[in-house]
């Protein structure tokens, strides 16, 4: 029963990391397409965003270096 429990939480904590590196990246890759767009508002949200709900991925990072460069442009 142990092992049971124990293999279950291992697999919701996999999908829990990954799942929210897919929100994560899909929300980067839309924030750099309105940067392409000069909609640097919405892409100052976006990485925002990414920051606030997924400071542990690899986006959050990035999104932070994006946001450094775009912070004066409006």
């Amino acid at each position: 029963m142990k092992k049971s429990a124990l293999f279950l939480s291992i697999i919701l904590s996999l999908f829990i990391v990954f799942g929210c590196a897919d929100k994560a990246e899909e929300k980067y890759e839309t924030a750099q397409f309105e940067e392409l767009q000069t909609n640097f508002t919405h892409a100052k949200k976006l990485y925002t965003t990414i920051i606030e709900n997924y400071p542990e991925s690899e986006y959050a990072d990035k999104a932070r270096e994006r946001l450094e460069i775009i912070k004066d442009k409006k």
